[in-house]
């Protein structure tokens, strides 16, 4: 079993070829009117797209019947991926931000959702962990709670809440007379794809530090509040130091790794973040960005500022002649010194040092 969720287990299997499948098992048991008709959408999305590259392929479908009164089982035989894109964003995240690496992505989640749009197929739930790697390229499953675009509009509307929080649209919360509405068309798509970006980019959805879900819903759709976008990414690594002495271990030590984020990603970002659905690009312009193929800029390290021991000292060049200086007027005066007596003066050295530097 690779993945589970309610009523459904996905399995990794193998054929009589050798060859690796993924298979859903959906319990139709506990399932209600709605629930069936996001599973039979699901199929026929899947059907309705095959040939897409971008789309995951359904390889074989069945519902078989139950023993008993029961409403049976339903299995998919899928394309199998071999990791979901929030898995492999945790991995990346470990390291400064890589431009090239998310451009590569970002483009292969632009294709998938522009494939599914032009079939008048909205996704409505889009997030990290509805694209999977397979054999390298990133494919879009999972169309539980899509729907089809009708003929004359591009938005529908829906009785309850849907999405994931932290990926949801502000045009995806509507109230009216105290009831809960949905009103989600393509752009909407785009903001959750704007998420994810960010997520690439700065390590977290816009929303993530929001922990309560109350305040994350009335955040979304504020204008007053704010999405930062930084100009620098920041990743804190873990970096090996060099003992003092030769038979210690290495010493463990925290750096910030700030990487420039080009003033293009930030422009998309701001488009697509925008809370007015129609100031957001479309997929098509957002294809068309030149940085989808430019070059990684360095990254600029920072050290964490550490507090100095005792027997340390900041010293430049200015005071390092001083020290020379004073050194040779001791050793004339004194040619033989002993270890203790080294240690003292070294010690009354950096004692002065530190009185007139500091830390930066």
């Amino acid at each position: 079993m690779i993945g589970k969720g309610g009523s459904s287990r996905v399995y990794r299997v193998m054929n009589g070829a050798n060859e690796i499948y993924a298979i859903k098992r959906v319990s139709l048991d506990k399932s209600d009117k709605e629930t069936m008709e996001g599973y039979i959408n699901e199929m026929q999305f899947l059907k309705r797209l095959e040939g897409n590259t971008r789309i995951i392929r359904l390889i074989d479908s069945e519902i078989k019947p139950a023993n008993n009164a029961g409403k049976g089982t339903l299995f998919l035989v899928m394309e199998c991926g071999e990791i979901d894109l929030a898995r492999l964003l945790v991995e990346q995240q470990k390291k400064p931000m890589d431009i090239v690496w998310i451009a590569y992505y970002w483009k292969q989640m632009l294709e998938a959702v522009h494939v599914i749009h032009e079939e008048k197929i909205i996704h409505s739930d889009l997030k990290p962990a509805n694209f999977v790697l397979v054999k390298g390229q990133l494919k879009l499953i999972d169309f539980g709670i899509a729907r089809a675009i009708a003929n004359d509009t591009t938005n529908i509307q829906r009785d309850h809440q849907i999405g994931t929080v932290n990926y949801m649209s502000p045009e995806a919360i509507e109230v009216q007379d105290g009831n809960t509405r949905i009103k989600v068309g393509r752009a909407s798509d785009v903001w959750s794809l704007g998420c994810i970006l960010y997520q690439m980019v700065y390590g977290r959805p816009p929303f993530h530090h929001i922990t309560k879900v109350f305040n994350k819903m009335r955040a979304i759709p504020d204008p007053t509040h704010i999405i930062d976008f930084p100009e620098h990414s920041v990743t804190e690594v873990t970096v090996l130091r060099p003992p003092k002495d030769k038979d210690d271990p290495p010493i463990e030590e925290i750096e910030e790794v700030h990487t420039r984020v080009p003033s293009s990603v930030i422009r998309v970002l701001q488009s697509c973040l925008s809370r007015n659905h129609k100031e957001r690009m479309t997929i098509p312009q957002l294809l068309q960005e030149e940085w989808l193929a430019m070059v990684a800029p360095e990254p600029e390290i920072r050290e964490i500022p550490r507090q100095l021991q005792p027997d340390e000292a900041i010293i430049n060049m200015f005071h390092m002649m001083q020290l020379l200086e004073h050194t040779l007027k001791l050793g004339r005066k004194k040619p033989k010194w002993s270890e203790q007596e080294l240690r003292d003066h070294a010690m009354f050295l950096i004692e002065q040092l530190r009185g007139v530097t500091s830390p930066p």
